[in-house]
């Protein structure tokens, strides 16, 4: 089931947009099973459940953290995982490449943006990641690489305004790039999930995030 559901959704990716199979919540003998059907890139977001999953599945997994990273959690995933997709402070940013520095690594990250209605979403507004891009702040990081941006629509059936959401979180790495056209490598935007991911690719995405679809309901 999960592999034949991993090939499906290969199949209709457009080139140039990967998949992260977001595996939180479940066991690793099911994050295998995608593995052995050709899947890389799999998203956890609790630090323990990563560390213990990363100690029996296979080491070339491309593990992406996604949930919101709390700072006394932030030294664990240090070199543990090819991306963090979920910096939503600058105080996060600065503590992931303080101990990146420590530990002798490169950290890539993505930017949160907090486009969606509802105020739990993390995440930066787009106005203060212009501004940040604007002041140059990211010249300051050491051992940290900054790969692009992530968000998440609002959570409601208005596909118009999931589509407006995405259009907004595409637009603002457009506008940083005009900003500071020197960033190198500032390519990703990570948005879509299993119930929008066609419409966040129309939008620009070139990174999705599936979970259920995949995996079905959570087990744990």
């Amino acid at each position: 089931m999960i592999a034949e559901e991993i090939k499906k959704i290969h199949a209709m990716l457009p080139d140039g947009v990967e998949l992260c199979a977001v595996s939180k919540f479940h066991p690793a003998s099911a994050i295998k099973e995608a593995y052995d059907a050709g899947q890389r890139i799999f998203g956890e977001s609790r630090v323990q459940e990563l560390v213990e999953k990363i100690k029996v599945l296979p080491a070339d997994i491309k593990w992406h953290f996604i949930g919101h990273l709390q700072t006394n959690k932030v030294r664990q995933l240090i070199g543990q995982v090819s991306l963090i997709e979920s910096v939503d402070s600058v105080r996060l940013l600065d503590l992931i490449d303080k101990e990146s520095e420590k530990s002798g690594v490169i950290t890539n990250v993505l930017m949160q943006l907090h486009v969606a209605r509802e105020e739990t979403k993390f995440g930066f507004y787009p106005e203060e990641l212009l501004e940040y891009f604007s002041c140059r702040e990211f010249e300051k990081l050491k051992a940290t690489h900054i790969c692009g941006v992530m968000g998440m629509a609002s959570n409601t059936d208005d596909m118009t305004r999931v589509r407006a959401d995405f259009n907004t979180i595409a637009d603002t790495r457009m506008r940083i790039l005009d900003i500071a056209p020197d960033l190198r490598g500032f390519d990703i935007v990570s948005m879509g999930m299993s119930g929008d991911w066609k419409i966040a690719v129309e939008e620009g995405s070139n990174l999705v995030r599936i979970g259920t679809a995949i995996f079905g309901d959570r087990q744990y």
